[in-house]
């Protein structure tokens, strides 16, 4: 049953199934939470639906990430997906990220698979297909990413 968001009503099996140990074990322990004091970019991103906030900070070396922050103060499954894009973010690229990011949302939205390693413990936010409200704050940190790439590229070519 829909309420008036349009959002599919939880039975508490369906939250038993969503917020699993391991969900709340990754969001419990979110690596790379120090803000850098002199990022290439700083990009804040809000979820309007939820009101997860991530606040990601960048340094390039060339198009990779080089040094990586963020401040997450998201749902637990906003929490899971920057743990989880923390583990491994430090030397991805722009295409990469954004491959990820693509990855996750198919994942999520068209039965796409789970993404490749070393990101397959995306897996674990599988429950929350059938919840799209919580889709944009599962993207945040990803998304985040990118833009404050773009922001860093864009400001050193004006540079």
């Amino acid at each position: 049953m829909s309420d008036r968001y349009g959002m599919e009503a939880m039975s508490d099996s369906d939250l038993i199934k969503l917020y699993s140990g391991q969900i709340l074990d990754l969001a419990s322990s979110i690596p790379l939470t120090d803000r850098l004091e002199a990022p290439d970019a700083t990009v804040a991103k809000r979820s309007p639906l939820c009101g997860s906030n991530v606040v990601v900070d960048v340094i390039l070396d060339g198009d990779r990430i080089a040094q990586y922050g963020q401040d997450v103060k998201a749902c637990a499954l906003g929490q899971t997906a920057a743990s989880i894009l923390g583990q491994n973010v430090i030397g991805m690229s722009r295409t990469e990220v954004a491959e990820l990011r693509d990855a996750v949302r198919d994942m999520l939205t068209s039965d796409g698979p789970v993404p490749p390693a070393p990101f397959e413990t995306f897996e674990v936010l599988q429950p929350a297909k059938s919840f799209r409200n919580r889709h944009d704050s599962i993207l945040l940190a990803l998304n985040a990413t990118l833009e404050a790439m773009d922001a860093a590229t864009a400001k050193s070519t004006c540079a």
